[in-house]
């Protein structure tokens, strides 16, 4: 993990949709209840309607509509939405989903995907409960969870992590991976009476508590220099759950209260200036976890966290007009003139979004580095002609890479195609060949699990169907291992060609921007020409007055990455632009 050491809110200025984000709405509910305040959740119904939307026919819930399902989005919606209703829809389908995320010890974010400790947490949580089931095999879960634990005694994200660790005496322990790993045990605990702790329970209490700073606050881990309320929150709920307290108790509750603005909402670090939704919600959770006064904090926080719910229902991190997020962003800065006046405030907006603790750019500012935002950033001019803020993301991908050599959306995520091809990109879009940053040997293996060869095609993780846009993206990364098939890409296009024009991800039938942008970038990497034939007329279908469809048949306004996207493809085949940026989504 790498720092960018002060905490300071980005300058410039951030392209805001104004739109609710799941993480943000599950962060407001949340506090609002700890606070006995869900009655002050504004446009109620609203939100609920936007969580329940979520929900895909398979019974998982997805990030945003129509896409595919995760563990993550899953807890996030069913939690929300039991806090404010008391009660969760479909609960049977949510269940039947969970299980095909289990992978015979622990569960995966999606199937087919590696477990990990954050999947776990929120699917055995979720399954226990708000489905009341039992997760399926519930020795294997203990004995994968008492494998987390490093020599350093703290808790990882995989058996996997703590494998390296001993290996390389590196430390790869981090609070929020004992939050996770503990309370994946709590839950087990209260449906299988008298389940011991299955680490070494005072290595445990010891690590944590030596990651308690001198300003009272505590850091994610070794690495980590800046205390956040973050890993204050992880940390304090964990020993709590423990049956114990940081070693200076009374300190962290003074530095938690010392993180107010004169409003009386928190922020995550000291010095940072905006008091966005997750550092209310780490703050009351943290006090709530001390056994500290929240009452006296009510009345300043459920004002803060009403002032970030959105018109339309649910709520972002900060006011809805102000609440920028990165891909937004650097979709606006990829599609503007070279001499508009607004580039150097996207970019400068864009570099500000790395933040203490977090060597990548974030989604939004005062969450976690995620790849595909780094890539997007990146592209989009951002930091590009900062040496040591290059050096800085080099360093944090050499962290981030995962033991079986792929990368996951953000720190101790399982692997999959889209983040690993997107940290790939990075490197190339940094100059830095990829041997001076990765372990190369492990890199291929994984891509490698994700297909048996070019001609059957792979998935985004190990067993999962074949796609166009995973097999594009295993391709990028070949290429830049020098272990590309020029044959391998002109048959993968081939296959999912469609003849009126443009590509699908499966099959060939039905055509999609994402994928005919993968497609066309992936081409221009390897020097294959696709005629601008078979992209004019898509273009033309999906591209209206009323904005830009993600596929002929959805509904115009796929917002400001849509309309990047096309206008990119639209610039490739008119001249304008030599090659595509090899930009992933999903």
């Amino acid at each position: 993990m790498s720092t960018t050491g002060v905490a300071v809110a980005p300058t410039g200025t951030g392209v805001a949709m104004g739109e609710p984000d799941l993480w943000c709405t599950y962060a407001a509910v949340r506090t609002l209840s700890w606070l006995n305040r869900i009655s002050d959740v504004p446009q109620l119904e609203k939100t609920i309607a936007q969580l329940s939307g979520r929900q895909n026919a398979d019974g998982g819930y997805a990030w945003s509509k129509g896409m595919a399902s995760d563990a993550w989005a899953t807890f996030y919606c069913t939690h929300a939405l039991a806090d404010i209703r008391g009660k969760v829809p479909r609960l049977e389908r949510t269940a039947q989903w969970l299980r095909s995320t289990w992978s015979g010890v622990a569960y995966a974010m999606v199937p087919g995907q590696a477990p990990d400790a954050w999947a776990t947490h929120f699917s055995t949580r979720t399954v226990i409960e708000l489905c009341g089931d039992d997760v399926p095999d519930a020795r294997a879960l203990v004995s994968w969870l008492r494998k987390l634990q490093a020599p350093d005694g703290g808790l990882t994200w995989s058996p996997e992590h703590a494998e390296d660790a001993y290996r390389t005496n590196d430390s790869t322990s981090d609070v929020r991976a004992c939050f996770y790993g503990v309370m994946t045990w709590r839950a087990l605990a209260s449906v299988h009476r008298d389940l011991p702790l299955p680490w070494d329970a005072p290595a445990l209490v010891k690590w944590l508590r030596e990651q308690q700073c001198a300003e009272g606050g505590f850091r994610f881990g070794t690495s980590a220099e800046v205390p956040c309320m973050w890993a204050t929150y992880r940390a304090t709920a964990t020993l709590h759950a423990l049956g114990v307290e940081p070693a200076e108790a009374i300190a962290c509750i003074e530095w938690i209260k010392s993180l107010r603005l004169p409003s009386g909402a928190f922020v995550r670090w000291s010095g940072y200036d905006v008091a966005d939704v997750w550092a209310s919600f780490c703050a009351i959770g943290s006090l709530d976890a001390l056994q500290a006064d929240t009452a006296a904090h009510s009345e300043a926080v459920v004002s803060r966290v009403r002032e970030l719910s959105c018109p339309g229902g649910g709520f972002t991190y900060r006011e809805p007009t102000e609440a920028g997020d990165a891909l937004s962003t650097a979709a606006a800065a990829l599609t503007a003139p070279d001499d508009d006046s607004r580039l150097e405030s996207w970019r400068r907006w864009l570099a500000g979004c790395r933040l203490p603790n977090e060597g990548g750019v974030m989604y939004m500012p005062a969450r976690g580095s995620e790849v595909r935002c780094t890539l997007w950033a990146l592209a989009a001019g951002a930091c590009r002609n900062d040496e040591e803020v290059c050096r800085s993301i080099a360093t944090w991908l050499r962290a981030l890479q995962n033991p079986d050599g792929g990368f996951g959306y953000w720190e101790g995520r399982g692997s999959d195609l889209v983040s690993t091809s997107s940290a790939v990109g990075i490197l190339e879009v940094l100059d830095v060949p990829v041997a001076d940053v990765l372990d190369v040997g492990r890199l291929a293996g994984f891509v490698v699990t994700c297909g048996d060869s070019p001609a059957s095609g792979y998935g985004n993780v190990p067993g999962a169907a074949p796609t166009l846009r995973a097999g594009l993206q295993a391709h990028r990364v070949l290429r830049y291992l020098g272990r590309g098939s020029f044959e391998g890409v002109v048959a993968l296009l081939e296959r999912h060609r469609v003849r009126s024009g443009g590509f699908a991800n499966e099959g060939n039938r039905m055509p999609d921007l994402l994928s005919s942008y993968e497609a066309v970038a992936t081409a221009d990497a390897y020097g294959i020409v696709i005629e601008a034939a078979q992209l004019e007329g898509f273009l033309g279908r999906v591209r209206t007055q009323e904005g830009t469809a993600w596929t002929p048949l959805a509904p115009a306004g796929g917002g400001p990455l849509a309309d990047c996207l096309a206008e990119l493809l639209d610039r490739r085949f008119t001249g304008h632009l030599q090659c595509l940026p090899a930009l992933t989504l999903s």
